[in-house]
């Protein structure tokens, strides 16, 4: 059953594209009868002919993706756009190192696990770039015996 014509001037009607015209299964007869605008509106206004929605592109792999981006994936040789530097700058990434150091070195002389000296020769060194991370800083405390136990109050 050809219904080119009516659903032509059904789109016109509804001022939508041809694709978005829908026709119910059961009318189809009736359809192909409606052969002027006035007969596709009436059509239309018992609901034998609808206006479709708009079909909109899906956000479902966009999330999929972000999930994975979140759990670190999709970082490999062939997503990189940037150098090593431009994703993540030197300073930045001393900042961060350091000031988990610091952070740490301040917990232990909080508690009281580290005298002032060893405190104050730790994050000196610490300044200077003489850890490489914050395990090297732990290695290195532990080597050298630098905890002492707890104040008794």
């Amino acid at each position: 059953m050809e219904l080119k014509t009516q659903r032509r001037i059904a789109a016109e009607v509804l001022k939508c594209s041809q694709k978005r015209v829908y026709f119910s299964p059961e009318h189809l007869s009736e359809i192909k009868e409606a052969i002027t605008k006035q007969d596709i509106r009436e059509l239309i206004n018992a609901n034998i002919i609808q206006k479709l929605p708009k079909r909109g592109v899906s956000r479902f792999h966009a999330r999929k993706i972000l999930v994975q981006k979140r759990k670190g994936r999709r970082r490999g040789q062939g997503s990189r756009k940037g150098t090593k530097l431009a994703r993540l700058p030197k300073k930045e990434a001393w900042m961060s190192k350091i000031r988990c150091q610091r952070a740490f070195l301040k917990k232990l002389k909080h508690k009281g696990l580290l005298s002032t000296q060893a405190y104050t020769s730790l994050y000196r060194k610490a300044k200077g770039g003489f850890f490489r991370s914050l395990n090297h800083l732990k290695y290195y405390i532990k080597e050298r015996n630098l905890i002492q136990n707890a104040k008794k109050d």
